[in-house]
């Protein structure tokens, strides 16, 4: 297969994945159900700052989405003075569990999911928070915990965090799905890559403050992938779902 029908019928596949209803919906928590990302930010600024380190804007952002050890390890590098990833969440872990429990939820979050439900789709959610992390968050929001499977960054026999695909693979798996059946609702940059690279079909949820055309070089190549769609509201997926399942009856 030359390059051209490999390109053919990767737009194929992906205009198929974006008119055909899912079987399944894959949800990222941070920034995406809940609005808690400002406060991880807060966390890791207040801890660096206790090592002598301000953080820029763009160093906060590089750290959404990922493993809160993988994060550690990357805040280290940025600290001017030896320290250990443990050491520095020793700081970090009380200040976010004090700030965390009080997120809000994402405009149009609990909707999206209630309406993945009733339209019959299977659910998961994909966060690369830890178990008890996940469940301290979403302690104020009981709808959460009807999505059937929860995978988090601790999950036994996950061997990579995001961006890597292992996350959204073990979901798929999980419902028993193809992940190429699956949408996957993301807001950062490593939650996005990591259910591109397995085969799903994303709907990444910009920031407040992000246009498509105003992002990072970088992050510009990500959104040219005819598998992403970028939207400003979670309401612009919704809409697009249930017009979908009204065609199809």
């Amino acid at each position: 297969m030359d390059r051209d029908q490999w390109q053919h019928q990767t737009e194929v596949s992906s205009l198929n994945q974006l008119i055909t209803p899912p079987k399944a919906c894959l949800f990222d928590l941070d920034g995406l159900l809940l609005d808690t990302e400002p406060l991880h930010g807060r966390a890791w600024q207040q801890a660096a700052h206790q090592f002598g380190t301000k953080l820029a804007t763009e160093q906060l952002i590089q750290l959404q989405g990922r493993r809160r050890l993988d994060n550690a390890r990357l805040v280290c590098t940025w600290i001017d003075q030896p320290i250990t990833p443990e050491q520095l969440l020793d700081v970090r872990q009380p200040i976010a569990e004090q700030l965390l429990p009080g997120a809000k939820a994402m405009k149009g979050a609990e909707s999206l999911v209630r309406t993945a439900q009733r339209l019959g789709m299977a659910t998961a959610l994909v966060t690369s928070s830890d178990r008890a992390s996940m469940k301290r968050k979403i302690r104020n929001h009981p709808w959460v915990e009807s999505l059937q499977l929860m995978i988090c960054g601790d999950a036994p026999g996950l061997n990579a965090g995001k961006p890597a695909p292992d996350p959204f693979l073990m979901g798929a798996r999980g419902l028993n799905v193809r992940p190429e059946q699956c949408w996957a609702f993301e807001d950062s940059k490593a939650g996005c890559e990591s259910a591109l690279r397995a085969g799903c079909l994303v709907w990444r949820l910009l920031r407040t403050t992000e246009l498509a055309d105003g992002l990072a070089p970088e992050e510009q190549t990500l959104m040219q992938s005819n598998r992403l769609i970028a939207i400003q509201q979670l309401s612009e997926a919704q809409n697009h779902l249930e017009s979908l399942i009204s065609r199809a009856d």
